[in-house]
């Protein structure tokens, strides 16, 4: 009795994971399809060429977000994990902040700064060490600064490091 327990346990995990990441063969495949498979998008976004882009946040503190590319047919023709350290360094000050959620998508947390002097935009990722992306936005909503930080998570008292 156990045993089938765990292995239905088991096997509803597995099956939850499968809408994680997009299909590895998405070519062809319509927004339908997709949906249908990852769930509905956070984002829909219009692309050169009268495409359209469907933004998936992913993961437990959001460690993947995958941009899929449908053509103007309306069928996948790329997909990308962008939450990577090349993308973090296209980011620079005076961006706009449309411009930032387009090469790294939605922020995973998003805080106030004091004074309402703005937000800062913070971002998980896979990395081998305890740390997250930050942008930090002004009034005018452009990047006033960038970099890397250590999420809370990071810094408990007790000395137990909690990695997602």
């Amino acid at each position: 009795m156990r045993v089938s327990i765990v292995c239905v346990f088991a096997a509803s995990l597995l099956s939850a994971c499968s809408g994680y990441a997009p299909p590895a063969n998405l070519s062809g495949l319509t927004a339908d399809q997709l949906v249908a498979q990852m769930g509905p998008p956070e984002t829909r976004r219009a692309i050169d060429g009268g495409g359209t882009r469907l933004e998936f946040p992913r993961g437990p503190y959001g460690l993947h977000t995958w941009f899929v590319d449908l053509d103007a047919t309306g069928r996948a023709v790329r997909a990308e994990q962008v939450l990577t350290e090349q993308n973090f360094n296209r980011i620079n000050p005076g961006m706009s902040e449309d411009e930032v959620r387009r090469l790294l998508g939605r922020p995973g947390e998003v805080d106030g700064l004091a004074r309402s002097r703005g937000t800062v935009w913070s971002y998980r990722f896979v990395n081998p060490f305890c740390r997250w992306f930050q942008v930090e936005i002004s009034q005018e909503r452009t990047v006033r600064s960038a970099g890397y930080g250590e999420p809370p998570e990071c810094s408990r008292r007790d000395n137990r490091v909690l990695i997602p």
